[in-house]
């Protein structure tokens, strides 16, 4: 585990304004997306878990999945329908994959930003962590 990761796991994450995935969904640093639409976005993680580790993040700035509130029950949904939508089109259904949602410090979130794990590619153990 990187040094800032670790960094991340010991404090405050921060705003989701001030996170890299804020400059993603704005344009501002360029990333390969698997998917974009007006709600979503998803791109590969860049600390990569397992062959296949995509992440889908809304465009809107929810601080994690403790934060969201009713009147975005809709985006929640939607977040979870472009994980399966995503995981369809990577071919990565007929073995299986899993989704994964980190919340604070005990969870191990490390972006200040809702954003769904999709984790494939290799037979995974349970219980996780």
């Amino acid at each position: 585990m990187s040094n800032d990761l670790k960094n991340n796991l010991t404090k405050d994450i921060g705003e989701p304004q001030d996170s890299i995935f804020a400059k993603f969904v704005s344009g501002q640093i360029s990333v390969p997306k698997l998917y974009d639409d007006t709600k979503a976005m998803a791109f590969r993680d860049i600390n990569p878990v397992s062959p296949h580790h995509i992440l889908v993040i809304p465009k809107e700035p929810i601080k994690g999945i403790a934060s969201a509130n009713e009147d975005q029950i809709e985006i929640l949904g939607h977040l979870l329908w472009v994980a399966a939508e995503v995981a369809r089109q990577q071919g990565l259904e007929p073995d299986g994959y899993r989704l994964v949602i980190n919340q604070g410090f005990n969870g191990q979130q490390s972006v200040p930003w809702l954003h769904v794990h999709l984790i494939a590619g290799r037979k995974l153990n349970w219980p996780p962590g």
